[in-house]
Protein backbone atom coordinates (compact mmCIF):
# COMPACT_ATOMS: atom_id res chain seq x y z
CA UNK A 1 0.00 0.00 0.00
CA UNK A 2 0.95 4.17 -0.77
CA UNK A 3 2.65 5.17 2.41
CA UNK A 4 -0.06 7.43 4.08
CA UNK A 5 -2.98 5.75 2.40
CA UNK A 6 -5.84 3.40 3.35
CA UNK A 7 -7.41 0.93 1.37
CA UNK A 8 -10.95 -0.77 2.25
CA UNK A 9 -12.09 -3.73 -0.36
CA UNK A 10 -16.14 -3.77 -1.37
CA UNK A 11 -17.30 -7.75 -1.98
CA UNK A 12 -19.38 -7.77 -4.90
CA UNK A 13 -20.47 -11.29 -5.20
CA UNK A 14 -20.55 -13.31 -8.29
CA UNK A 15 -19.62 -12.16 -11.57
CA UNK A 16 -21.75 -11.94 -14.24
CA UNK A 17 -19.45 -12.92 -16.60
CA UNK A 18 -18.47 -16.08 -14.95
CA UNK A 19 -14.67 -15.10 -13.32
CA UNK A 20 -15.36 -15.66 -9.92
CA UNK A 21 -16.24 -12.78 -6.77
CA UNK A 22 -16.06 -9.72 -7.51
CA UNK A 23 -14.43 -7.44 -5.10
CA UNK A 24 -13.61 -3.10 -5.65
CA UNK A 25 -10.70 -1.34 -3.20
CA UNK A 26 -11.25 2.34 -2.23
CA UNK A 27 -8.13 4.09 -1.42
CA UNK A 28 -7.90 7.26 1.45
CA UNK A 29 -5.33 9.48 1.17
CA UNK A 30 -4.68 10.46 5.24
CA UNK A 31 -6.52 9.20 8.40
CA UNK A 32 -10.65 10.20 8.23
CA UNK A 33 -11.39 13.67 8.71
CA UNK A 34 -15.21 13.89 10.18
CA UNK A 35 -14.79 17.49 9.12
CA UNK A 36 -14.40 17.47 5.70
CA UNK A 37 -16.71 19.21 3.88
CA UNK A 38 -16.16 18.62 0.29
CA UNK A 39 -14.29 15.35 -1.22
CA UNK A 40 -12.78 14.24 -4.54
CA UNK A 41 -13.87 10.31 -5.86
CA UNK A 42 -11.21 9.15 -8.41
CA UNK A 43 -11.84 6.61 -11.37
CA UNK A 44 -8.80 5.28 -13.38
CA UNK A 45 -9.24 4.35 -16.95
CA UNK A 46 -8.85 1.20 -18.45
CA UNK A 47 -4.92 -0.40 -18.25
CA UNK A 48 -4.77 1.91 -15.49
CA UNK A 49 -5.21 2.13 -11.03
CA UNK A 50 -4.64 5.21 -9.27
CA UNK A 51 -1.02 5.97 -8.44
CA UNK A 52 -0.94 9.89 -9.20
CA UNK A 53 -0.26 10.93 -5.67
CA UNK A 54 1.18 14.13 -6.64
CA UNK A 55 -2.29 14.96 -7.87
CA UNK A 56 -3.69 13.63 -4.75
CA UNK A 57 -1.69 15.90 -3.01
CA UNK A 58 -2.73 18.45 -5.12
CA UNK A 59 -6.27 18.51 -4.16
CA UNK A 60 -5.73 17.99 -0.52
CA UNK A 61 -3.86 21.42 -0.71
CA UNK A 62 -7.42 22.73 -1.92
CA UNK A 63 -9.04 21.28 1.31
CA UNK A 64 -10.60 17.88 -0.44
CA UNK A 65 -10.34 14.86 1.51
CA UNK A 66 -9.32 12.16 -1.63
CA UNK A 67 -10.54 9.13 -2.41
CA UNK A 68 -9.53 6.66 -5.55
CA UNK A 69 -11.49 3.61 -6.33
CA UNK A 70 -10.26 0.56 -8.38
CA UNK A 71 -13.01 -1.19 -10.05
CA UNK A 72 -13.41 -4.54 -9.90
CA UNK A 73 -10.51 -6.45 -12.14
CA UNK A 74 -8.16 -3.52 -11.69
CA UNK A 75 -5.05 -2.63 -10.13
CA UNK A 76 -5.69 -3.66 -6.43
CA UNK A 77 -8.95 -5.44 -7.30
CA UNK A 78 -7.70 -7.82 -9.97
CA UNK A 79 -8.11 -11.53 -8.49
CA UNK A 80 -6.62 -14.56 -9.85
CA UNK A 81 -8.32 -16.24 -12.95
CA UNK A 82 -9.86 -12.47 -13.56
CA UNK A 83 -9.59 -10.87 -17.20
CA UNK A 84 -8.06 -7.21 -16.28
CA UNK A 85 -10.56 -4.83 -16.89
CA UNK A 86 -13.05 -7.22 -18.24
CA UNK A 87 -16.92 -6.79 -18.49
CA UNK A 88 -19.69 -6.90 -20.87
CA UNK A 89 -21.86 -3.93 -18.85
CA UNK A 90 -20.35 -0.63 -17.76
CA UNK A 91 -23.54 -0.28 -15.45
CA UNK A 92 -22.06 -2.79 -13.18
CA UNK A 93 -19.84 -0.66 -11.77
CA UNK A 94 -22.64 1.26 -10.41
CA UNK A 95 -22.45 -0.72 -7.16
CA UNK A 96 -19.30 -0.21 -6.24
CA UNK A 97 -19.26 3.62 -7.35
CA UNK A 98 -22.72 4.31 -4.81
CA UNK A 99 -20.60 1.95 -2.30
CA UNK A 100 -17.45 4.38 -2.21
CA UNK A 101 -20.04 7.58 -1.91
CA UNK A 102 -21.83 5.85 1.15
CA UNK A 103 -18.01 4.77 2.72
CA UNK A 104 -17.16 8.57 2.19
CA UNK A 105 -20.69 9.63 4.00
CA UNK A 106 -19.74 7.44 6.49
CA UNK A 107 -16.65 9.78 7.02
CA UNK A 108 -17.90 13.25 6.96
CA UNK A 109 -21.13 15.00 5.33
CA UNK A 110 -18.61 15.76 2.45
CA UNK A 111 -20.11 16.97 -1.09
CA UNK A 112 -18.22 15.33 -3.30
CA UNK A 113 -16.41 16.25 -7.06
CA UNK A 114 -16.24 12.98 -9.13
CA UNK A 115 -13.30 12.26 -11.06
CA UNK A 116 -13.04 10.40 -14.43
CA UNK A 117 -10.44 9.49 -16.50
CA UNK A 118 -10.68 8.04 -19.86
CA UNK A 119 -12.80 4.61 -20.28
CA UNK A 120 -13.31 5.68 -16.41
CA UNK A 121 -14.32 9.41 -17.69
CA UNK A 122 -17.13 7.29 -19.91
CA UNK A 123 -18.23 5.23 -16.91
CA UNK A 124 -18.86 7.92 -14.31
CA UNK A 125 -20.72 10.56 -17.01
CA UNK A 126 -23.24 7.12 -17.43
CA UNK A 127 -23.29 6.56 -14.29
CA UNK A 128 -24.04 10.15 -13.27
CA UNK A 129 -27.05 10.34 -15.53
CA UNK A 130 -28.71 7.53 -14.16
CA UNK A 131 -27.92 8.27 -10.56
CA UNK A 132 -29.75 11.94 -11.80
CA UNK A 133 -32.58 10.09 -13.11
CA UNK A 134 -33.29 8.06 -10.12
CA UNK A 135 -33.36 11.77 -8.45
CA UNK A 136 -30.33 10.83 -5.81
CA UNK A 137 -27.76 13.00 -7.04
CA UNK A 138 -27.97 15.37 -4.05
CA UNK A 139 -28.69 12.19 -1.66
CA UNK A 140 -25.62 10.56 -3.07
CA UNK A 141 -23.55 13.75 -2.38
CA UNK A 142 -22.66 14.28 -5.67
CA UNK A 143 -21.91 17.46 -6.63
CA UNK A 144 -19.61 18.08 -9.20
CA UNK A 145 -17.38 16.27 -12.13
CA UNK A 146 -13.89 16.50 -13.51
CA UNK A 147 -13.49 14.16 -16.76
CA UNK A 148 -9.65 14.02 -17.81
CA UNK A 149 -9.49 13.13 -21.59
CA UNK A 150 -12.92 11.03 -21.62
CA UNK A 151 -13.02 8.24 -23.79
CA UNK A 152 -16.61 9.37 -25.94
CA UNK A 153 -16.18 7.64 -29.34
CA UNK A 154 -14.27 5.07 -31.08
CA UNK A 155 -11.19 6.58 -32.24
CA UNK A 156 -9.53 5.06 -35.72
CA UNK A 157 -11.16 5.15 -39.05
CA UNK A 158 -14.76 5.61 -39.77
CA UNK A 159 -15.92 2.49 -40.60
CA UNK A 160 -15.44 1.49 -37.18
CA UNK A 161 -18.03 3.83 -36.60
CA UNK A 162 -20.88 2.77 -39.31
CA UNK A 163 -23.75 0.89 -38.13
CA UNK A 164 -22.53 -2.60 -40.51
CA UNK A 165 -19.96 -2.62 -38.45
CA UNK A 166 -21.79 -1.97 -34.71
CA UNK A 167 -23.89 -4.69 -35.33
CA UNK A 168 -21.09 -7.39 -36.14
CA UNK A 169 -19.81 -5.87 -33.23
CA UNK A 170 -22.81 -7.07 -31.27
CA UNK A 171 -22.73 -9.92 -32.85
CA UNK A 172 -18.81 -10.81 -31.43
CA UNK A 173 -19.41 -8.88 -27.83
CA UNK A 174 -21.91 -11.97 -26.80
CA UNK A 175 -20.46 -14.79 -28.69
CA UNK A 176 -16.72 -14.19 -28.90
CA UNK A 177 -17.12 -11.85 -25.71
CA UNK A 178 -13.22 -12.83 -24.43
CA UNK A 179 -11.87 -13.21 -27.78
CA UNK A 180 -8.61 -10.75 -28.13
CA UNK A 181 -9.67 -7.67 -30.99
CA UNK A 182 -6.48 -5.71 -30.10
CA UNK A 183 -3.32 -7.13 -28.42
CA UNK A 184 -1.28 -5.10 -26.36
CA UNK A 185 1.61 -2.69 -28.23
CA UNK A 186 5.59 -2.20 -27.57
CA UNK A 187 6.68 1.16 -26.96
CA UNK A 188 4.47 4.16 -27.18
CA UNK A 189 1.87 5.66 -24.67
CA UNK A 190 3.02 3.81 -21.72
CA UNK A 191 6.73 4.40 -22.44
CA UNK A 192 6.44 7.83 -21.47
CA UNK A 193 5.00 8.05 -18.09
CA UNK A 194 7.39 5.10 -16.31
CA UNK A 195 10.39 6.20 -15.54
CA UNK A 196 12.25 2.92 -15.83
CA UNK A 197 11.40 4.00 -19.65
CA UNK A 198 10.90 7.75 -20.46
CA UNK A 199 8.88 8.92 -17.67
CA UNK A 200 9.34 10.60 -14.60
CA UNK A 201 6.29 8.20 -12.68
CA UNK A 202 6.54 5.07 -10.77
CA UNK A 203 3.82 2.50 -10.75
CA UNK A 204 3.17 -1.30 -10.73
CA UNK A 205 3.88 -2.47 -14.27
CA UNK A 206 1.86 -5.61 -13.27
CA UNK A 207 -1.37 -3.52 -13.14
CA UNK A 208 -0.56 -1.04 -15.51
CA UNK A 209 1.75 -2.66 -18.24
CA UNK A 210 3.48 -0.30 -20.87
CA UNK A 211 1.76 -1.87 -23.90
CA UNK A 212 -1.49 -1.90 -22.07
CA UNK A 213 -3.87 -5.09 -21.82
CA UNK A 214 -5.36 -7.07 -24.43
CA UNK A 215 -8.82 -5.68 -25.55
CA UNK A 216 -11.29 -8.16 -26.14
CA UNK A 217 -14.83 -8.08 -28.32
CA UNK A 218 -17.09 -8.44 -24.94
CA UNK A 219 -15.20 -4.97 -23.46
CA UNK A 220 -15.05 -3.24 -26.54
CA UNK A 221 -18.77 -3.67 -27.36
CA UNK A 222 -19.59 -2.29 -23.68
CA UNK A 223 -17.79 0.69 -24.05
CA UNK A 224 -19.19 1.09 -27.63
CA UNK A 225 -22.69 0.60 -25.91
CA UNK A 226 -22.00 2.97 -23.75
CA UNK A 227 -20.95 5.61 -25.94
CA UNK A 228 -23.89 5.14 -28.35
CA UNK A 229 -25.85 6.29 -25.03
CA UNK A 230 -23.82 9.28 -24.76
CA UNK A 231 -23.91 10.98 -28.24
CA UNK A 232 -27.82 10.41 -27.65
CA UNK A 233 -27.42 13.09 -25.07
CA UNK A 234 -26.67 13.14 -20.91
CA UNK A 235 -27.16 15.05 -18.11
CA UNK A 236 -24.97 14.46 -15.41
CA UNK A 237 -26.93 16.85 -12.88
CA UNK A 238 -23.94 18.66 -11.71
CA UNK A 239 -21.11 21.29 -13.41
CA UNK A 240 -18.49 18.97 -14.80
CA UNK A 241 -14.71 20.64 -16.47
CA UNK A 242 -12.94 18.49 -19.33
CA UNK A 243 -9.38 18.68 -19.70
CA UNK A 244 -7.67 17.32 -22.86
CA UNK A 245 -4.69 17.80 -25.02
CA UNK A 246 -4.82 20.19 -27.53
CA UNK A 247 -3.68 17.50 -30.31
CA UNK A 248 -3.58 14.16 -30.70
CA UNK A 249 -0.94 12.01 -31.82
CA UNK A 250 0.19 9.04 -33.63
CA UNK A 251 1.59 6.11 -31.28
CA UNK A 252 5.02 5.23 -32.23
CA UNK A 253 7.40 2.84 -31.21
CA UNK A 254 11.01 4.17 -32.75
CA UNK A 255 12.77 5.72 -29.53
CA UNK A 256 14.35 7.89 -31.71
CA UNK A 257 10.97 9.81 -32.01
CA UNK A 258 9.77 9.12 -28.24
CA UNK A 259 9.63 13.03 -27.95
CA UNK A 260 6.47 13.30 -30.17
CA UNK A 261 4.08 11.48 -28.06
CA UNK A 262 5.12 12.93 -25.32
CA UNK A 263 3.45 16.19 -26.16
CA UNK A 264 -0.49 14.94 -27.28
CA UNK A 265 -2.50 12.35 -26.93
CA UNK A 266 -1.02 9.22 -28.20
CA UNK A 267 -4.62 7.21 -27.54
CA UNK A 268 -7.58 9.56 -28.05
CA UNK A 269 -8.85 11.54 -30.70
CA UNK A 270 -9.26 14.64 -29.31
CA UNK A 271 -11.59 16.34 -31.53
CA UNK A 272 -13.92 13.45 -30.83
CA UNK A 273 -13.77 14.72 -27.31
CA UNK A 274 -14.88 18.39 -28.37
CA UNK A 275 -17.43 16.90 -30.72
CA UNK A 276 -18.89 14.90 -27.93
CA UNK A 277 -18.51 17.42 -24.74
CA UNK A 278 -21.94 19.00 -25.34
CA UNK A 279 -23.62 15.39 -24.61
CA UNK A 280 -22.49 15.41 -21.15
CA UNK A 281 -24.77 17.54 -19.43
CA UNK A 282 -26.01 21.76 -19.64
CA UNK A 283 -23.03 22.98 -17.12
CA UNK A 284 -19.68 21.79 -19.08
CA UNK A 285 -15.85 24.02 -19.17
CA UNK A 286 -14.28 22.48 -21.90
CA UNK A 287 -10.13 23.33 -21.66
CA UNK A 288 -7.54 21.99 -24.49
CA UNK A 289 -4.19 21.84 -22.02
CA UNK A 290 -1.26 22.97 -24.65
CA UNK A 291 0.97 19.93 -25.44
CA UNK A 292 -0.74 17.94 -22.96
CA UNK A 293 -0.72 13.61 -22.62
CA UNK A 294 -3.33 11.13 -22.70
CA UNK A 295 -3.65 11.99 -18.79
CA UNK A 296 -2.88 15.30 -18.72
CA UNK A 297 -2.06 15.24 -15.12
CA UNK A 298 0.85 12.58 -16.19
CA UNK A 299 2.46 15.13 -19.45
CA UNK A 300 5.67 17.03 -19.38
CA UNK A 301 5.98 19.60 -16.29
CA UNK A 302 4.97 22.47 -17.95
CA UNK A 303 1.49 20.79 -19.81
CA UNK A 304 0.90 19.13 -16.11
CA UNK A 305 1.31 23.05 -14.54
CA UNK A 306 -1.18 24.35 -17.17
CA UNK A 307 -3.32 21.25 -16.17
CA UNK A 308 -3.61 21.70 -12.65
CA UNK A 309 -3.81 26.14 -13.26
CA UNK A 310 -7.18 25.38 -15.32
CA UNK A 311 -8.17 22.74 -12.78
CA UNK A 312 -7.61 25.35 -9.21
CA UNK A 313 -9.25 27.97 -11.65
CA UNK A 314 -12.17 25.70 -12.36
CA UNK A 315 -11.96 24.92 -8.48
CA UNK A 316 -12.11 28.38 -7.15
CA UNK A 317 -15.30 28.64 -8.70
CA UNK A 318 -16.42 25.30 -7.45
CA UNK A 319 -15.67 25.91 -4.17
CA UNK A 320 -17.12 29.85 -3.97
CA UNK A 321 -19.82 29.80 -5.80
CA UNK A 322 -21.54 26.07 -6.50
CA UNK A 323 -20.86 24.72 -2.95
CA UNK A 324 -22.08 27.69 -1.20
CA UNK A 325 -25.29 26.83 -2.87
CA UNK A 326 -25.15 23.55 -2.21
CA UNK A 327 -27.03 22.81 1.30
CA UNK A 328 -28.26 19.25 1.31
CA UNK A 329 -26.16 16.35 2.96
CA UNK A 330 -25.67 12.74 2.44
CA UNK A 331 -26.84 9.96 4.41
CA UNK A 332 -23.93 8.47 6.70
CA UNK A 333 -24.10 4.71 7.01
CA UNK A 334 -21.38 2.65 8.59
CA UNK A 335 -17.94 2.98 7.15
CA UNK A 336 -16.49 -0.37 5.83
CA UNK A 337 -13.49 -2.23 7.45
CA UNK A 338 -10.17 -0.87 6.59
CA UNK A 339 -7.15 -2.27 6.10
Amino acid sequence: MLPGYWQCTFALGPDPDGEGELEATLVRRGEPDPSADRAVLMVHGFTDYFFNTEFADHLAERGFAFYALDLHKCGRSHREGQTPHFTTDLARYDVELERALDAIAAVSPARVLVYGHSAGGLVVSLWLDRLRRRGATVGKGVSGLILNSPWLDLQGHPILRTPPTSVALRALGRLRKRTVVRRPTEGGYGTTLHRDYHGEFEYDLTWKPVGGFPVTFGWIHAIRRGQTRLHRGLDVGVPNLILRSDRSVREISDPALIERIHRGDAVLDVAQIARWAGCIGDRTTVVPITDAKHDVFLSVPESRQQAYAELDRWLDWYVTHHLADTSAAPIRPTPPEEK
